[in-house]
C-alpha cells in the first residue's frame, strides 16, 4: 500500500517513524511543513524536516525530540561567550548539516535534493519531501504583534496569547517535486498528530496540495487528548482562538477531507459527536512513548485506513 503522511514536529515525526517500522518504507512518503524555516546566522534551519529525518534515522534526542542525540555544544558556549544571540540552541553536529545545506542551496540546488541526499546518507528507506522547495513562512499574530513562527516558538516560549495566523509566500509556493505525484499514487493519506495551526495548514495551504489531499482516503489522529497536547502549543492555540480544545475540535479543523479520525481512550465519548459530520472514528491508545507504541499506533492507523470508506474507489 502507497502512503502519504503529512507531518511536522515531534508528534509528526513520530508517527512517521512507526509507519516506516510497520510497513514496507519505500511505499511511504512524508510530506513535511517548511512554514517553521527561517535563517539564523545566515544559516537555514529547517526544524521540522530535520526532526523528521533524524527521527526515522533514529539519531534523535530521545529526551526533547528534537535535535541530535549525544549532542555537544562548543559552538554554543563560544557564542554565549561573546553575547550572540542563541534562544535557538544548535548543536556542534546539528550546526554542521545546516553548514552544509546552506551552502548546497547558495549552489542551485533545491530543499527536496538536499533533503533526499541527507536521507540517503543517514540510510531513511521512506521517501522525505518539503511540502515546498519555495518559500512559505509561518507568521503568528499576538498579543505582543506579529512575530516569524520560531520567535514565538522558541525565543517567547509560546507565551503570547495568539489571535491568528499568516502564511508568507503561499501565493507563490509551489509543491515539491514528487509531492502531488505521491498524493495521487497514495491509497491512503495519514494526517499525523501534528499541530493543526502551524505543522498541516501550511501544507495544505500550498496550490495543489489540499485538492489533491481532499479526494483520497484521509486518516487522521488527534494530536489533542483530553483536552491538552502531549507536546507543543495547539491546545493553548485553540483556546485562545475561541475554541474549546477537544480531539472533537481537530476533526472539525480537518473536516472538509477527513475520511476518519483516530481519538484516544480518554475521549471516546467524543466519537458520537464526530461521527455526526460523516467522519469514522477509532479509538485507541494514541499516546506514543517509545518506538514500540509508534510502531502499535501505526499498525493502528493502517489497519483503520484499510477498513475506512474513501472520498475515492
Amino acid at each position: 500500500m502507497n502512503v502519504v503522511a503529512l507531518a511536522g514536529g515531534v508528534g509528526g515525526a513520530k508517527l512517521a517513524d512507526g509507519l516506516a517500522q510497520s510497513m514496507d518504507a519505500r511505499h511511504l512518503t512524508v510530506v513535511v511543513n517548511t512554514g517553521d524555516d527561517f535563517r539564523h546566522f545566515n544559516l537555514l534551519i529547517c526544524p521540522d524536516l530535520d526532526t523528521v529525518c533524524y527521527t526515522l534515522a533514529g539519531l534523535a534526542n530521545s529526551n526533547t525530540g528534537w535535535g541530535r542525540a549525544n549532542e555537544t555544544w562548543s559552538a554554543m558556549q563560544t557564542l554565549e561567550m561573546l553575547g550572540a544571540p542563541t534562544w535557538f540552541r544548535l548543536g556542534d553536529r546539528d550546526l554542521g548539516w545546516h553548514l552544509e545545506r546552506t551552502r548546497r542551496i547558495a549552489a542551485g540546488q533545491t530543499l527536496g535534493q538536499i533533503t533526499a541526499d541527507l536521507c540517503h546518507i543517514l540510510g531513511i528507506q521512506a521517501r522525505v519531501l518539503p511540502m515546498s522547495d519555495d518559500p512559505l513562512a509561518t507568521r503568528v499574530y499576538t498579543s505582543e504583534g506579529e512575530m516569524p513562527f520560531q520567535e514565538y516558538f522558541v525565543q517567547h516560549q509560546c507565551q503570547p496569547i495568539v489571535n491568528g495566523f499568516r502564511f508568507d509566500g503561499r501565493e507563490n509556493a509551489q509543491p515539491s517535486a514528487g509531492v502531488l505525484d505521491a498524493i495521487r499514487h497514495a491509497e491512503l493519506v495519514v494526517i499525523c498528530p501534528s499541530n493543526p495551526w502551524v505543522s498541516i495548514d501550511p501544507i495544505l495551504a500550498i496550490e495543489g496540495i489540499s485538492r489533491e489531499v481532499a479526494s483520497k482516503r484521509v486518516i487522521a489522529v488527534s494530536p489533542i487528548v483530553a483536552g491538552k497536547t502531549l507536546k507543543g502549543p495547539a491546545a493553548k492555540m485553540f483556546a485562545e482562538l475561541g475554541i474549546k480544545p477537544s480531539a472533537s475540535a481537530v476533526a472539525m479543523h480537518y473536516s472538509g477531507i477527513l475520511s476518519g479520525f483516530m481519538i484516544d481512550l480518554q475521549d471516546a465519548e467524543q466519537a458520537g459527536e464526530i461521527e455526526t459530520h460523516g467522519i469514522e472514528v477509532a479509538v485507541d491508545n494514541i499516546i506514543m512513548k517509545d518506538r514500540p507504541d509508534r510502531r502499535r499506533l501505526a499498525s493502528s492507523v493502517l489497519e483503520f485506513g484499510k477498513m475506512v470508506a474513501g472520498r475515492v474507489a
